[in-house]
């Protein structure tokens, strides 16, 4: 199947075709979703030398969303090819590392059982890294740690506020009921006839929307619980949309202020829900992390809300904001050094009856 894929290949340190000597290195796989990701981490010096990332938005923007079969499939063609060229890094590798959960079941076997393959025919540990650990880590790429922290995730399954003590220790202190903020986004946006992925969509459409001309409730506005829920705004999307005529009649500028209303929704149930654990919380350095944490219009509410409370706001560059090898490298480092490790024949993805119950952290 012919496949018109987007490349990011930030490459630093090692020029590809010299043999890296005399360096120790972990290779990481990322496939949760509709990215293939291979990155190579000196675990010395806690340097990306080589990342690599191949993403099948234009392979799923005409479905609305992500097709896990689809998605498995050009997992299948994109993840060799990108191996390929790490060949010169083999015989320096110490370790693998690959995501195995959470995420789409299909797409994780994919990188699972390449990860599986280098590990016993290398006869290197294998480590298994959790998804949204390896979104914390990004902050950290080519960084040392930095603990304890309170960090935001937002992503296209996942909303939720974590508190990390260190690499052992991290509580989930809120939790999404239903849709996450990245998959609003996306439902939103389909809504409207934007394309996928939603989110760089509507926000590129809000700078030019009126965020007061639509009323857009605030979710849990009135309700004590420490807990995020969009489903009730998504749907009070949809009633503009059907009393606007539709997608197909909504002007540019209904779209943008729509767009604008939605973004400020969210914010201002993000930021309402924030504030209460911030009251409750000591640490002093706060952070976002996810695909979500991209959006501009966010992280500068955030620093507003963070000057209040006098809480230092950390970010990831916005390269590594998406799914990428390089975060599940960087977790890699931390776990290496603690021998967390996984006998290749026992590692396995985790049910999806587990991965909602918010048991994993």
């Amino acid at each position: 199947m012919p496949a018109q894929h987007q490349i990011n290949i930030p490459i630093n340190g090692v020029v590809m075709g010299q043999h890296p000597t005399e360096v120790i290195m972990i290779l990481s796989i990322e496939s949760s979703c509709d990215d293939s990701s291979i990155a190579i981490t000196e675990i010395a010096t806690k340097k990306v030398l080589y990342h690599k990332k191949i993403s099948q938005e234009a392979e799923h923007s005409c479905y609305g969303g992500v097709v896990p079969e689809l998605a498995s499939r050009l997992h299948a063609v994109a993840l060799p090819e990108i191996l390929a060229e790490t060949k010169p890094y083999f015989d320096t590798l110490k370790a693998v590392a690959v995501t195995n959960q959470p995420g789409l079941g299909v797409t994780l076997l994919e990188g699972i059982a390449m990860a599986k393959t280098l590990a016993s025919l290398l006869k290197i540990p294998l480590i298994p890294v959790h998804h949204l650990k390896g979104h914390i880590y990004s902050l950290f790429i080519e960084k040392e740690t930095q603990f304890p922290l309170l960090v935001l995730l937002i992503s296209g399954g996942h909303t939720q506020i974590i508190r990390v003590e260190s690499f052992e220790h991290m509580e989930i202190l809120a939790t999404s009921m239903d849709d996450s903020v990245g998959e609003s986004f996306d439902k939103c946006a389909k809504m409207m006839g934007l394309g996928y992925p939603g989110g760089p969509l509507i926000e590129q459409l809000a700078l030019k929307g009126d965020e007061d001309r639509f009323d857009l409730p605030v979710p849990l506005r009135n309700s004590p619980l420490i807990a995020f829920s969009l489903s009730g705004l998504k749907n009070a999307v949809r009633l503009v949309v059907e009393k606007l005529g539709g997608a197909s009649e909504m002007s540019e500028q209904d779209k943008a202020d729509l767009s604008a209303s939605f973004q400020k929704a969210v914010k201002r149930h993000l930021l309402q829900k924030s504030k209460k654990v911030f009251a409750k919380e000591p640490i002093k350095d706060f952070a976002i992390v996810g695909g979500a944490s991209a959006n501009k219009y966010l992280r500068n509410a955030y620093e507003n809300l963070c000057k209040e409370f006098h809480k230092t706001l950390h970010v990831a560059p916005l390269q590594y904001c998406s799914d990428n090898a390089a975060m599940i490298g960087r977790y890699a480092l931390d776990a290496y050094a603690k021998k967390d490790f996984i006998d290749p024949e026992e590692i396995d993805i985790v049910s999806t009856k587990k991965q909602q119950a918010g048991m994993l952290l």
